[in-house]
């Protein structure tokens, strides 16, 4: 029981480390954030065909076509534009 007590605290930490670690859309001022033409300019170059760029929750949601014409939905961190975890687009 002693060591049940004392191994808690950091099974705790643990487990709640990649949760408390991943914050995958911005976080910071509006200010910060690049601008959704610079997001669709990188799509571009890649292939696909950009059809809408909402903003959610410090995200940037992507719709958009690839060249074989399936569609493709994408989130971005709004700072950085990396690709993010998509749960709505079944993405994770």
């Amino acid at each position: 029981m002693k060591y049940l007590m004392m191994a808690l605290p950091v099974l705790t930490v643990l487990a709640a480390g990649p949760v408390l670690a991943a914050t995958p859309c911005a976080t910071g001022p509006k200010s910060a954030w690049k601008p959704q033409s610079t997001l669709k300019a990188q799509l571009e170059s890649q292939g696909l065909k950009v059809r809408q760029i909402k903003t959610e929750g410090g995200c940037y949601e992507v719709y958009a076509m690839d060249a074989h014409g399936k569609r493709v939905n994408a989130a971005y961190n709004a700072e950085t534009l990396h690709k993010v975890a998509n749960a709505e687009a079944g993405e994770k």
